[in-house]
């Protein structure tokens, strides 16, 4: 009597492997455009911090501008921030938002907000 030891494939067929490569390669696309948004949105929290030390709305404003130049933000600007008080400390806040265009009509819309204390 023989037994016939049937040997199952297993793996990834080479279709699969190619819609997981396109899958990662969109994803890193559209990551790689992503990610420098997100340090510019540290970098205006940063000059938001240092545009706190002013004392009046007008030299929060103009220092925010010049941290916003050193540190090449171009989404916002000193216009575009609110400052308010709450007590005697002062309260930047800014809001802004970033489109990245994907393909054809379509965009990625972010939308960033921060307040600093």
């Amino acid at each position: 009597m023989t037994i016939l030891y049937r040997s199952r494939q297993r793996g990834l067929s080479f279709l699969g492997l190619l819609v997981i490569g396109g899958l990662l390669a969109v994803t890193g696309v559209i990551g790689a455009q992503i990610l420098p948004t997100a340090m510019e949105f540290q970098a205006v929290s940063k000059a938001a911090k240092k545009a706190r030390e002013g004392s009046s709305v007008a030299e929060v404003r103009s220092i925010f501008d010049k941290a916003a130049a050193v540190d090449n933000i171009t989404s916002i600007t000193g216009k575009d921030v609110e400052v308010t008080k709450e007590g005697d400390r002062i309260v930047v806040n800014f809001a802004y938002q970033r489109e990245i265009h994907l393909v054809g009509p379509a965009f990625l819309t972010l939308k960033y907000a921060g307040s600093v204390k």
